[in-house]
């Protein structure tokens, strides 16, 4: 009987070892995918107001494209004032993960178009802005919009109001107004405005009676002046 309950022990023993431990069995399941594709499409809703080629930017909540009532950064200021991206595409702040430009200009009733591919899980937030050419720094923008949530095949439609950069008086001069009405001086680092971003407060054109305007009724824009049209495609 003795020698049974060995060879019992023994077998039960032999079992156990080859049975997989409880940590085999807690191992951290493999990261989802998080990749998601976009399109990001801006029409010009604008009678006279084409549109500088668009800035695109992916990020987290550590960047922050600009804050309404504090001072826009210089390379949004060049955007607002000239139409220039440059600098916010190459701009190395915290918490950006991609920079995109548009293809071009957007004239009135026209629209352009970018694909991009974020992490969402890490930067789930897209910034876009784009300059109204007629104007002293006024600008289309839409900050941080939250596409973590967007299912394959979704779309989210924004309309995009017209903010004032607040770095360069709105005087609506032929020298200071950089687009087709005029030709103007676009960037101009020095501020002479409240430094502040704002609501636009709208054209005010020669033929509302500012005299040394160069722009006429047709510069005139509601406020939207654009739409933005974001689709998960992937």
């Amino acid at each position: 009987m003795k020698n049974y309950r060995l060879l019992l022990l023994a077998a039960s023993v032999g079992l156990l070892a080859g049975c997989p431990t409880d940590s085999d069995n807690n191992d951290p399941a493999p990261p989802e995918e998080t990749l998601a594709t976009f399109n990001v499409e801006v029409k010009n809703t604008s009678a006279n107001q084409p549109l500088s080629p668009l800035a695109v930017i992916g990020h987290n909540s550590d960047y922050q494209l600009f804050t309404i009532g504090q001072p826009a950064s210089e390379a949004l200021e060049m955007l607002a004032e000239s139409g220039d991206n440059s600098a916010l595409l190459s701009e190395q702040a915290d918490g950006i993960s991609l920079q995109v430009e548009g293809s071009g200009v957007i004239l009135p009733a026209g629209n352009d178009s970018v694909t991009v591919t974020m992490d969402t899980s890490v930067s789930p937030y897209l910034s876009v802005a784009s300059m109204l050419v007629n104007t002293n720094d006024g600008f289309v923008a839409e900050t941080a919009t939250d596409l973590a949530s967007l299912a394959v095949g979704e779309s989210v439609r924004i309309a995009m109001p017209v903010w004032d950069s607040g770095t360069e008086a709105n005087d609506e001069a032929a020298e200071t107004i950089p687009g087709p009405a005029a030709g103007g001086e676009g960037f101009n680092s020095e501020r002479d405005d409240n430094d502040r971003v704002s609501f636009h407060a709208g054209v005010i054109s020669k033929d509302d009676g500012l005299d040394t305007s160069v722009l006429n009724a047709t510069h005139r824009f509601l406020n939207p002046a654009a739409q933005l049209i974001i689709t998960r495609t992937e």
